[in-house]
């Protein structure tokens, strides 16, 4: 198996073509499993999968220590992505609050290098908009980490169109990171548009639909207390029935091409636009596999029809977050 390259936004950052969302590791899908998570990174690496995402936020901290570890003596190889924005105290979340205070960046910088085992971040996203703080002093803090060498790029995480437009006129945004999916299409009206006219790249998270477009699930309510499935709205009640309708053209599709629903769904993506690399997220390796081989799928025209218009917005029962956690998207 052979990944290709993808650049992200115009200031040349590089990566392959399909990331690796790392939070799984360490909270909201079940029980860490570590062993099996440090052989799924250097399985990763094997395969070419070189772009990891990670935040401060994931455990919190838990996740950062865990790849620094792992990828102790393998800097070189690999491209890490980090975050910060949620409000830290005492090493735990507070609520749903954000921070994107200049020395609060700074902070979290210094952390997320120490954790990391690195002395440089290659790509750095402000998790979530912060009301409070003009993203012109964001982009501004992270221009200056940039030119101190302790950060490479500079990305927002489900920004929308203006706060895009003004960060960008600060210091260039490389990547944008926001859920899409074929289930999860709201970035398509403005905020892809967007992103070509300045020459920004997208990494999509949550491109399997939280595990929904592969065809394994079960109703929230069968899921353990501490998996975010159980509370994911999109997975309760009639939603829950109406979406796994809607998600079954997957499997057809991929029944025709001897394909598995979680590669025709990436696929799917890929076929977006060479500036798209999504980050699916697993701790397995057989997982990790799976999903890697999407860069091998190619779609018809006709299958591509098919998918898009059943998975259609209108076709999809439930938002993709509860109430509180919507609030923080900038939309």
């Amino acid at each position: 198996m052979t990944l290709a390259r993808r650049t992200l936004g115009s200031q040349g950052l590089e990566v392959s073509e399909i990331g690796l969302g790392c939070m799984g590791m360490s909270m909201s899908y079940g029980p860490a499993d570590e062993p099996e998570s440090i052989a799924t990174l250097h399985r990763a690496i094997e395969l070419g999968c070189t772009f990891f995402d990670t935040a401060e936020v994931y455990g919190p901290f838990t996740n950062e220590s865990l790849l620094g570890r792992t990828f102790a003596g393998r800097r070189s190889e690999v491209t890490l992505a980090t975050k910060f924005g949620w409000r830290l105290e005492e090493g735990r979340q507070v609520g749903m609050e954000l921070d994107s205070r200049p020395a609060t960046i700074r902070r979290a910088v210094e952390g997320s290098l120490r954790r990391l085992g690195t002395d440089h971040i290659d790509l750095l996203y402000q998790h979530r908009i912060d009301p409070a703080v003009p993203i012109e002093d964001v982009a501004g803090t992270v221009g200056e980490l940039v030119r101190e060498g302790k950060v490479r790029y500079f990305g927002l995480s489900e920004a929308g169109v203006s706060n895009i437009r003004r960060a960008h006129a600060v210091h260039p945004v490389s990547a944008l990171q926001s859920e899409y999916s074929l289930w999860e299409r709201n970035l398509e009206a403005d905020v892809i548009p967007l992103l070509r006219e300045l020459g920004i790249g997208l990494v999509p998270f949550c491109p399997l639909g939280r595990g929904f477009l592969t065809g394994a699930v079960r109703r929230a309510e069968d899921y353990p207390p501490e998996d975010y499935r159980r509370y994911d709205p999109r997975y309760q009640g009639e939603n829950f029935e109406a979406n796994r309708a809607a998600a079954a053209v997957v499997q057809d599709v991929a029944a025709e091409l001897a394909s598995t629903p979680s590669q025709v769904a990436l696929a799917w993506i890929l076929a977006q636009g060479a500036h798209i690399v999504p980050i699916p997220g697993t701790k397995r390796r057989r997982y990790l596999e799976e999903n890697l081989g999407a860069a091998q799928v190619r779609l018809s025209d006709a299958q591509r029809t098919r998918l898009d218009r059943a998975l259609a917005p209108e076709r999809i029962s439930g938002p993709r977050y509860g109430q509180a956690f919507m609030a923080t998207v900038d939309r």
